[in-house]
């Protein structure tokens, strides 16, 4: 875990931590996305004089406070999506009928990098090596997500309200990735992905049942769009995991053990 780059909360700079753990490095301090946050004030306020500047709207547009930063640190999601312009890098919101979203809906371990938002505050979870790692600037240290566990992860952060984004493009190079490609991380049965400002999530809790059936409950991301067969398959996997874990029988089994189970199922069917 030392050798990945993880910026420990600061204030309210979870903007600036969330961007440096996505990119692996300190790449962005707050001077930097506050600078920004004003260029984007700029450009909004001139379109706003474009309508006149004597006009009542842009009057009291120029009375209200930054939509872009507030002087706690945080930033918005233009500030973002600016900062990681520089690097050729697009957020694509998780719940959109982009290609992107859809291949990520259908398989989210394929993708390379989620930035996620609830309540004011951003993290990363991110692909490093060949291992996903949640990079929340509120937890002490990078906390390992197995691939199969990260489906369910995205589900219950949805089901809780975060705002989720891929992230979009080719990341920097870092020196992490190189070395966890060679020797990864060994996984820890009892690793549970934690959500700071939600219910940990582990499949034996109670909320993180509630966020499963919801998850079952909804057709898709997208209003109306028809659910394909991989959506259906990743709701039999949700249905026999809630089953497995209401099965006395199963009370001391690991998530590995579980999910084999539910692939197991899924291949006799």
């Amino acid at each position: 875990m030392e050798t990945i780059f993880h910026e420990k909360q600061d204030g309210s700079l979870c903007a600036q931590h969330c961007l440096n753990s996505l990119l692996q490095g300190s790449y962005f301090t707050a001077v930097d996305l506050g600078q920004l946050a004003n260029r984007l004030d700029e450009e909004e306020r001139e379109q706003m004089a474009e309508g006149g500047v004597d006009t009542e709207d842009y009057k009291r547009f120029l009375q209200q406070p930054s939509s872009n930063m507030d002087d706690s640190g945080y930033f918005s999601v233009q500030v973002i999506s600016s900062a990681l312009q520089v690097w050729g890098l697009e957020l694509v919101p998780y719940c959109s009928t982009d290609k992107r979203a859809k291949s990520a809906l259908e398989n989210p371990s394929q993708m390379q990098a989620f930035i996620c938002n609830y309540k004011d505050h951003w993290f990363t979870i991110r692909k490093i090596g060949r291992q996903w790692f949640n990079l929340n600037s509120l937890l002490t240290r990078p906390q390992l997500i197995s691939d199969t566990y990260l489906s369910l992860f995205l589900a219950q952060l949805r089901n809780e309200g975060y705002s989720i984004f891929i992230v979009s493009g080719e990341l920097p190079e870092c020196t992490a990735d190189e070395i966890l490609s060679k020797n990864p991380i060994q996984v820890e049965a009892s690793s549970r992905p934690k959500m700071v400002h939600g219910s940990v999530s582990n499949e034996s809790d109670p909320d993180m049942q509630a966020a499963l059936r919801l998850s079952l409950q909804e057709n898709d991301c997208v209003d109306g769009q028809e659910v394909d067969s991989d959506e259906r398959e990743l709701q039999e996997a949700l249905r026999l995991s809630l089953q497995a874990n209401s099965s006395p029988e199963d009370d001391g089994d690991d998530e590995d053990t579980l999910l084999k189970k539910t692939y197991k199922h899924r291949s006799v069917s």
